[in-house]
C-alpha cells in the first residue's frame, strides 16, 4: 500500500504490468534498431555521393622552352607577319599583362624558323597531356586500367582520333572507359569538366575519374593585325593539369580534398555574351580568337549570377540575411542605400581565380573586395606561367600547397570564366593539411615568391567599364 493510502498500479495489477513491460521493451528495442539501421544506410548512401580529389599534377615544361618577353617580340619581328603598329601593341600588352620572363612556349614556336603545323600542334598536346597524366598516376600509385571515367578539355584544337583517345591509347585504359572530349568551351571548361565528373561519379560507384585540362598554342596562334585577336598571342602560354577524382571510400584516407559544391553559369542566351570571345576570320582571312571590349562587362554579369548561386550554398546565415534585407530595401527604390556585398572571406580560406590578364584580376579583386593575400596565388601564377587557360586554377592551387598554407578543413574556391560566356565555381574542403611536395611545379622556386607588382602603365586594349559585381 502507498503511504497515502492509495494502491499503486503495480500493487493492484502486478501480472498485467509485467505482461505490458515485455512488448514495450521489444518495441523500444525495435525502434532503436530501426533508427540505427536507417543511420547506417543513410551514411552508405551519402558516402556513395561523396567525391574526393585524390591528387593532381600540373605540367611544367622543360627549361629550354622558357622564354622572355623580349624573345617573343624578337620572334614576332623576324616572322615578318605583323605591322609595326601591331608589334608596338604587342610590346605594350606583354609589358602590362602581368606575365614575367619565364613562361613557356611550345617547341614549334621557339624553333627557327617557327613551325605551327599540325605535326607540332600534336607534339605540343602529347607532351603536355602525357606529362601531366604520367605524373598524377605516379603520385597516386594508380594505373591506366584503374580509370573508369576520362574527361579531356581543350578549346581550339580538334584532333582525330580525339585527345581522349590519345590518352586511352598511351596509358592503355580499359575498354569500357567512359570518355568525353570537351571543346570550344574556353577557360572555364576545366571546372565544367569537374562538374561533369561529379555527376558521373554519383552514378558509377567505386570508380575513379581522370580530368585533363589543356590548351594548344600552335593551333590557336594568330598571324594578322587585328588587335582584338592578337591578344591571344600575348597572353597565352603552354600548360596543362591532370586531376584524379574518386568516389571510393578507400580513397578518403589518401585524398587531399573533398568536393563540396559545383556551380555552373551559362549566359550564351545573350548575343553580347555569345560574341564576347569568338573564333573567326579577320578581313584578310586569318583565323584567330577575338576578345571584344565587352569582356569585363560580360564577365561581371556572368560572375554576378554565379556568385549569387554560390553564396546561397556557402555563406554564413547572417551574411545571407544582410544581403536579403539590403536587396528588399533597394527593391522598394530606396536609392540612397548602398548595395551590400557579402563577405566571402567568411566562407572561404583560399581563392584560385582564372588568371586571364592583370586587368581581369584587378577587376575581380576590386569587385569581390579581396585582399592581396587572397589574390597572391592568381597573380603569381600569371607572372610565372602566364595564362594557361582552363588549367590555370590548378597551378594556383599548387602554389598555395607549395607555400604550406593548406590546413585541414580549409575551403578552396576555384572560379573560372570564358567563352560562351560561362562562369564556373568549385568548392573544395581540405581533408588534411597538405605538406610541401617535391613534384610540385613551384617546389624549386617557391621561396622567391611572392614578387612585388611592378607593372606600370595602363593596359593598351581598352575594355568597357564593368562596374561592381553585386552578388
Amino acid at each position: 500500500m502507498s503511504p497515502f493510502g492509495t494502491a499503486v498500479v503495480s500493487d493492484l495489477f502486478p501480472s498485467q504490468v509485467e505482461y505490458l513491460q515485455i512488448p514495450i521493451l521489444f518495441l523500444t528495442l525495435a525502434i532503436l534498431i530501426f533508427f540505427a539501421l536507417m543511420f547506417f544506410l543513410s551514411n552508405i548512401i551519402m558516402a556513395k555521393k561523396r567525391v574526393f580529389l585524390v591528387d593532381f599534377a600540373c605540367y611544367k615544361p622543360p627549361e629550354p622552352l622558357s622564354c622572355s618577353r623580349a624573345f617573343i617580340m624578337d620572334k614576332a619581328r623576324k616572322s615578318g607577319r605583323f605591322s609595326e603598329m601591331t608589334l608596338d601593341f604587342m610590346q605594350k600588352t606583354m609589358e602590362r599583362s602581368g606575365i614575367g620572363d619565364s613562361s613557356y612556349l611550345p617547341e614549334g614556336m621557339i624553333m627557327e624558323p617557327s613551325d605551327i603545323s599540325l605535326k607540332e600542334a600534336l607534339r605540343e598536346t602529347r607532351s603536355v597531356m602525357f606529362g601531366a597524366v604520367r605524373e598524377v598516376l605516379q603520385k597516386t600509385g594508380l594505373e591506366g586500367s584503374d580509370i573508369k571515367i576520362l574527361i579531356v578539355n581543350c578549346c581550339v584544337f580538334c584532333a582525330s582520333p580525339s585527345l581522349s583517345a590519345m590518352i586511352v591509347n598511351e596509358f592503355k585504359l580499359r575498354n569500357d572507359v567512359i570518355s568525353y572530349n570537351l571543346q570550344g568551351m574556353g577557360c572555364s571548361a576545366g571546372l565544367a569538366a569537374i562538374g561533369l565528373a561529379k555527376s558521373l561519379l554519383q552514378v558509377h560507384s567505386n570508380s575513379c575519374a581522370l580530368v585533363l585540362s589543356t590548351e594548344n598554342l600552335c593551333d590557336g596562334i594568330y598571324e594578322g593585325d587585328d588587335r582584338s585577336m592578337i591578344l591571344i598571342n600575348c597572353l597565352f602560354r603552354v600548360g596543362g593539369a591532370a586531376v584524379l577524382l574518386s568516389n571510393r571510400l578507400s580513397s578518403r584516407s589518401a585524398a587531399k580534398y573533398e568536393l563540396i559544391h559545383t556551380v555552373q553559369t551559362q549566359t550564351a542566351n545573350s548575343d553580347r555574351s555569345y560574341n564576347c570571345i569568338i573564333r573567326k576570320e579577320d578581313e584578310d582571312g586569318e583565323t584567330g580568337i577575338s576578345i571584344s571590349k565587352d569582356l569585363l562587362a560580360v564577365a561581371k554579369r556572368a560572375i554576378e549570377i554565379n556568385v549569387i548561386s554560390l553564396g546561397g550554398l556557402i555563406l554564413p546565415l547572417m551574411e545571407q540575411l544582410k544581403y536579403a534585407i539590403n536587396n528588399l530595401i533597394r527593391y522598394f527604390h530606396v536609392t540612397d542605400i548602398t548595395p551590400y556585398n557579402p563577405n566571402f572571406k567568411k566562407a572561404i580560406d583560399h581563392i584560385c581565380c582564372h588568371v586571364g590578364a592583370k586587368p581581369v584580376l584587378d577587376e575581380i579583386q576590386k569587385n569581390l573586395r579581396l585582399t592581396d593575400l587572397y589574390m597572391e596565388a592568381s597573380r603569381m601564377t600569371l607572372y610565372r606561367f602566364g595564362n594557361t587557360s582552363s588549367s590555370s586554377v590548378w597551378y594556383e592551387l599548387a602554389y598555395i600547397e607549395a607555400k604550406g598554407r593548406m590546413k585541414k578543413g580549409d575551403r578552396v574556391w576555384q572560379i573560372a570564366f570564358g567563352s560562351g560566356f560561362k562562369c564556373n565555381s568549385v568548392i573544395w574542403r581540405a581533408i588534411r593539411a597538405i605538406k610541401r611536395e617535391q613534384n610540385n611545379p613551384w617546389s624549386a622556386e617557391i621561396g622567391g615568391y611572392p614578387l612585388c607588382d611592378s607593372v606600370q602603365g595602363l593596359f593598351p586594349y581598352h575594355f568597357e567599364t564593368a562596374g561592381e559585381v553585386i552578388p
